[in-house]
């Protein structure tokens, strides 16, 4: 585990607001739980060349698996577990990872975009009938690809993990 072209731990960028990443193509499931916490995640299933350059020029750091790509990119954080729990523990000790407990599932787990809370009125049509019943607050829609997020058993199961990988305070009984 290490950041690439930095000696220290950065101890200045720790909230999801002002940290940026973007990640390479091996790590989609990291990219899509780094959303979760609410940082600004971009990923791709396949790059085309020089957009991840782009990227970290704009202020992006780079997340990756493979040394040599790594050693590309200024700041960019070589992570070595296959699994994503072990990858954002990695992070959590290089950025470190701080997330605020009101940015969590508040980026589109697909395409990034924040998340902007909805009428129920206006999210009638594209939902289950249930979701009214059961979640009559907190529906989110994501206005690029137009998805919508809603405080269901998913987004339960989610938090749980988070709880679990130690991002999440457990709630009091």
């Amino acid at each position: 585990m290490g950041i690439i072209g930095q000696h220290k731990q950065d101890q200045t960028s720790g909230v999801g607001a002002e940290v940026l990443f973007v990640t390479d193509s091996m790590l989609g499931k990291l990219a899509r739980w780094l959303r979760a916490l609410g940082y600004d995640t971009h990923y791709e299933s396949h790059w085309e060349p020089g957009i991840i350059d782009r990227h970290v020029k704009e202020g992006r750091r780079l997340i990756t698996r493979q040394k040599m790509r790594a050693e590309e990119f200024r700041d960019s954080l070589l992570v070595n577990s296959d699994h994503v729990g072990e990858q954002l523990t990695e992070l959590k000790w290089m950025v470190p990872l701080s997330p605020d407990r009101s940015d969590l599932f508040s980026r589109c787990l697909l395409c990034n975009a924040p998340l902007r809370s909805i009428k129920v009125e206006e999210a009638r049509d594209n939902l289950p009938e249930y979701v009214f019943y059961q979640n009559m607050g907190g529906i989110r829609f994501c206005p690029s690809c137009g998805r919508y997020y809603w405080p269901g058993t998913h987004r339960t199961r989610m938090a749980r993990q988070l709880e679990d990988w130690g991002f999440m305070d457990r709630p009091k009984k």
